[in-house]
């Protein structure tokens, strides 16, 4: 269902009945499209959210708290400026259109009393929030817009926006109505929506579906269709929304709460926000950490071609050796392109040794044992570089695990400090309105039950290091799959013996939350949490780079 004119008014409705004569004591811009009034009418609290986005602009009632920014931008300060305080005195409708008044009373400078308007579009891309005085002056507005058709401008006045479209209660009768239908082709969803003002087709879609009526209807299912939609303007306060498929639907019902269409698109709304959310920010993180796992495959890749080249080193002494023990042999300032030699490290079989004839055979011999310095050299260095770099793939590995099964925001955000903590690609920064001195929000490690015995199984590398390392007793059972990126699981033992199929158990569940839940004949590792040990100082870890 689309948040259209209908469900629009339902929401007004239930908003003057709880709102009118309140005091605006309290305005956040949590996000750039978004707007929370909060109200103190009849001895109670209430938070009114104003929702711009293209993809979920809405008008209702809200319960859920948001982060705000450490300063407050610059059109909620003005919006504090002129209304902190202030009486909503009015909360008007225009028709179906998606447009809501709030008229409230306040006081100038000079301690006048006066009336300001906030002015709220709900029209996808054209969605605004525009402050306007008594004049019908903008003052301000969140958006600020002049593309030739409107102009919402400090110091413009406000118009309501122009519709082609006519309204449901102009119609006289139902032949009218049929009139417009049947002069079109078109699905009658589309043929209304486009028609009539604040009238969705997920809503005309909703009414042929209840009644099985045809998409295309004629006669009795037409008129079926035009007497519910009359039905529901005429009772537009008997509003109430019910879930139906990941979606919603209008009924009319008696006897509901004061605000039930409010707290049910309040949480409609947060549910597919919360959605959104996690998706945008999982799929920033795994790209974050893709970019860094093909640097370090890369790197590793460089690594071992470069012990590739070392593993000649020894054929270069070995060539300078020779060279050297036949010097009296050759003048030794002779230039020559190779050198045929008896190789006494293979058995005295002749070997022919490639030379640079720019330099003499000495000079070449010279070359030779510098080369195998310098490789051996890299060698050193190299193998210490490969095995830095193995562990830097792994912990990023394991990372990309704990990205690629967390399903709850909070995971997220435990998985995001840990990338600014390691320092690996600097600040995601995916959380920007994260309060100053706010701790960080943490989630917890998964807690099941078996035959009575308490399980809790981690998800990331945060909640593995606080389950092994601070939640976990000593004598409690610890499980990991064998060298592989998994989630630890801890069995608390409480002291009793613990029986087999409870082990079994155990490890099919650290096989599950791994890597290898794919795989056959998974190894699990376990054992009692004392003999657990971290390396000190590494990082946090999925479990395969811990000791036992």
């Amino acid at each position: 269902m689309a948040f259209d004119g209908i469900v629009l008014n339902a929401v007004v409705c239930e908003l003057r009945a709880k709102l009118l004569n309140g005091k605006l004591n309290k305005i956040f811009e949590p996000t750039k499209n978004e707007i929370i009034l909060g109200f103190y009418s009849s001895g109670e609290n209430l938070a009114l959210l104003v929702n711009v986005n293209p993809e979920y602009a809405r008008f209702h009632c809200t319960t859920y708290s948001k982060p705000n920014p450490i300063q407050a931008p610059n059109f909620c300060m003005l919006l504090r400026k002129h209304l902190m305080g202030a009486k909503l005195i009015q909360i008007n409708t225009f028709g179906l259109e998606r447009v809501i008044e709030l008229c409230f009373e306040t006081y100038n400078d000079l301690n006048d009393k006066v009336i300001k308007k906030l002015v709220v579009q709900i029209m996808s891309g054209y969605s605004n929030i525009i402050l306007v005085n008594s004049n019908n002056m903008i003052i301000d507005s969140l958006k600020h817009v002049s593309n030739g058709i409107t102009e919402i401008l400090p110091a413009r006045e406000y118009e309501l926006p122009k519709s082609s479209k006519r309204s449901f209660a102009e119609l006289k009768n139902y032949n009218e109505f049929e009139g417009v239908v049947l002069n079109s082709d078109d699905p009658i969803d589309k043929i209304l929506s486009e028609n009539f003002i604040g009238i969705s087709r997920k809503f005309i879609q909703c009414i042929v579906k209840e009644n099985s009526l045809s998409l295309h209807p004629t006669g009795s299912e037409l008129e079926i269709i035009y007497n519910r939609i009359k039905y529901t303007l005429e009772h537009i306060s008997d509003i109430i929304l019910k879930d139906e498929d990941d979606d919603y639907s209008i009924s009319i019902g008696t006897n509901k709460s004061s605000l039930s269409v409010n707290y049910f698109l309040d949480d409609y709304y947060m549910k597919k926000e919360n959605i959104t959310s996690f998706k945008h920010l999982r799929n920033h993180l795994l790209s974050l950490i893709s970019v860094q796992l093909k640097k370090y495959l890369k790197r590793l890749e460089n690594i071992n071609s470069k012990l590739n080249e070392c593993s000649d080193m020894e054929k270069y002494r070995i060539y300078g050796e020779l060279i050297t023990s036949n010097l009296y042999k050759y003048n030794s300032n002779e230039n020559m392109s190779e050198v045929t030699l008896e190789n006494y490290y293979d058995e005295q079989k002749e070997i022919t040794i490639p030379l640079d004839k720019k330099y003499s055979i000495s000079k070449n011999a010279e070359r030779f044992f510098k080369k195998y310095n310098k490789l051996k050299n890299t060698l050193q260095i190299v193998s210490l570089q490969k095995k830095e770099t193995e562990i830097e793939l792994e912990y990023i590995q394991s990372i990309l695990f704990s990205i690629e099964n967390s399903t709850e925001i909070s995971e997220l955000q435990d998985i995001n400090d840990e990338i600014e903590e390691s320092k690996i690609i600097g600040k995601p920064n995916i959380m920007p309105y994260k309060k100053k001195h706010e701790p960080n929000r943490r989630s917890t490690p998964i807690e099941l039950n078996i035959n009575n015995f308490t399980v809790l199984v981690g998800k990331n590398n945060k909640q593995n290091d606080l389950l092994t390392l601070k939640i976990a007793n000593k004598q409690d059972l610890w499980f990991h799959v064998q060298k592989i990126q998994g989630s630890h699981v801890v069995l608390k033992t409480e002291g009793k013996v613990v029986p087999d199929e409870v082990i079994l158990k155990c490890a099919q569940i650290a096989m599950q939350n791994s890597k290898a839940k794919d795989s056959t004949n998974v190894p699990v590792d376990y054992c009692i949490v004392k003999n657990v040990k971290k390396p000190s100082g590494a990082k946090p870890r999925n479990g395969s780079l811990y000791r036992l």
